[in-house]
């Protein structure tokens, strides 16, 4: 296999860790019934007070704890609003976006520019020799290590494990899941925090990673957060179908790199922000399937290819927990 093509697979895998940990805390987050929109502000304000205390203490792993105990804090923020005081899931996790971005762009003004420490490549022994294989997934950070670890970890606890399926019920049907000895609400915190921490640690990733540095306004993290949202739609609140939507995403963008010298006639800027409304674009195709005009299409189709259509548009079909956004009253 060409080198070049290796190097940008190994690069997808990356760009794809920051995005994997936001998607797959916000998928955790709805799965308990919580819609957590402050991932975009989180991200940004993580990434400025992860680069900061890693810059002051020369430490990594103060700069990820930081990242995430901003995530959580911001996720108690939304639960306490939306859980205990029954306000606007939608509303407190928007103003907390806004409010937690301007915030980072205000307090980080001091560390602008400045070199920090930064998240050291950490090959894997024997793993790394291996032909293709070992230069794409073993000749990583291990950050993005723990983004493989992280997807099947969560995909097992969600769908494999007890406290997964009691997950899904205080999501789906709390009621339920209250009359068999849930405490919902109190899950339903727990999980938002858990959810929390993860999109805060996607801020020192960028920062002390694959972005290293904070350079405010143009560090181009703005709108990281809303992606991570859409992919875990895209993904149907599955780890799995999270992670593809991850890297889908983080392939676009590779692609826009390496076609840039190709098309000169094309702004880059515009090559650089193209995954954005890709990837939405891509979000809506996943649900098409529920609008009447493709019904009346499925139905003008020719019978063997009606079905091929349809089934392929069933498996693409996403549908959120049943109860998400709504509050549980009954406790």
């Amino acid at each position: 296999m060409d080198n070049t093509l290796i190097i940008g697979l190994a690069t997808i895998l990356a760009a794809a860790a920051p995005i994997l940990f936001a998607a797959i805390g916000e998928t955790i987050s709805e799965r308990a019934g919580v819609i957590n929109l402050s991932a975009n502000g989180t991200i940004l304000l993580s990434a400025m007070a992860g680069f900061a205390v890693a810059v002051s203490t020369n430490s990594v792993l103060l700069g990820f704890i930081t990242g995430a105990l901003i995530g959580g804090l911001v996720a108690f923020i939304v639960a306490f609003f939306s859980i205990s005081l029954k306000q606007s899931q939608v509303a407190v996790g928007f103003i907390l976006a806004l409010l937690c971005r301007d915030l980072a762009y205000f307090l980080g003004n001091p560390i602008m520019g400045r070199s920090g420490p930064t998240v050291g490549y950490l090959p894997i022994p024997l793993l790394k020799e291996i032909p293709i294989l070992g230069p794409i997934f073993f000749r990583q950070d291990i950050m993005t290590y723990l983004s493989y670890l992280l997807v099947i970890i969560a995909y097992i606890y969600i769908f494999k494990t007890r406290p997964g399926l009691m997950l899904q019920g205080i999501g789906e049907r709390p009621a339920a899941a209250f009359v068999r000895g849930a405490n919902v609400n109190r899950l339903r915190y727990i999980y938002t925090i858990v959810g929390g921490m993860l999109v805060g640690m996607a801020g020192p990733m960028y920062s002390l990673s694959v972005k290293a540095g904070w350079k405010g306004t143009i560090s181009g993290l703005d709108g990281f957060g809303w992606i991570a949202l859409a992919i875990t739609i895209f993904g149907a609140w599955n780890p799995a179908r999270v992670a593809l939507g991850a890297y889908l995403f983080a392939f676009l963008q590779w692609l826009g790199l390496v076609l840039q010298p190709s098309l000169p006639g094309v702004p880059s800027q515009v090559l650089q922000v193209a995954p954005f409304p890709l990837m939405i674009l891509t979000l809506l195709l996943v649900n098409i399937g529920n609008a009447e005009w493709v019904e009346r299409v499925l139905a003008s189709m020719p019978e063997k290819m009606r079905r091929v259509v349809a089934r392929l548009l069933r498996a693409m079909r996403t549908s959120p927990p049943a109860s998400l956004g709504v509050p549980f009253e009954n406790e």
